[in-house]
């Protein structure tokens, strides 16, 4: 994957198939420290102990459409290149939390990539779940909360309306290539 906005969507789709009505995500840096930290934080079904321990293995996976699950596997490694880790918690019935930290520096750290996109697209593909996306980049904070929009809406028109998702798009404009 190019870039890290990929592997929050993929994790977040995951997400919603693992039954979640509520998807956290938070993208934030940390400059004294040169971190570059992503969590993605949701309410499904959450994994065993089994499944959890083999999650990072790309040839565990609960696809029975292929054999292998690249999407944890390729952002440990992303992670890991950069001298950062992956976490992951999780708890049958509770959800789970996945935690993805870079060296913001290294040369070999991916740009965080469009998430204007990638939070208007799982919006636009799953509208009836809720949202949370905030992000502190470069000192510029974005905050979207499906939640809010909708109230703000207040059942005049759908979330997924394309003036809508315009509107949520053009929040990320300024941040797009960090």
């Amino acid at each position: 994957m190019q870039d890290l906005s990929l592997h929050i969507l993929d994790i977040a789709e995951n997400a919603t198939k693992a039954g979640a009505t509520l998807i956290e995500i938070d993208v934030s840096e940390n400059i004294s420290k040169d971190l570059l930290q992503i969590s993605i934080t949701d309410n499904g079904r959450g994994m065993d102990a089994e499944m959890l321990e083999g999650a990072t293995d790309p040839f565990v996976t609960t696809r029975t459409t292929r054999r292998v699950g690249l999407g944890l596997p390729l952002l440990e490694q992303a992670a890991k290149e950069t001298g950062g880790n992956l976490l992951i918690t999780s708890h049958p019935g509770k959800g789970t939390e996945v935690v993805a930290t870079f060296q913001k520096s290294h040369i070999d750290r991916r740009p965080v990539g469009d998430m204007g996109a990638t939070l208007t697209t799982l919006i636009m593909g799953n509208p009836d779940l809720d949202f949370i996306y905030f992000s502190n980049l470069d000192g510029e904070e974005i905050e979207v909360d499906t939640r809010s929009i909708r109230g703000e809406l207040n059942g005049s028109v759908s979330i997924n309306d394309p003036a809508v998702i315009r509107l949520i798009k053009n929040l990320f404009k300024n941040n797009m290539e960090n």
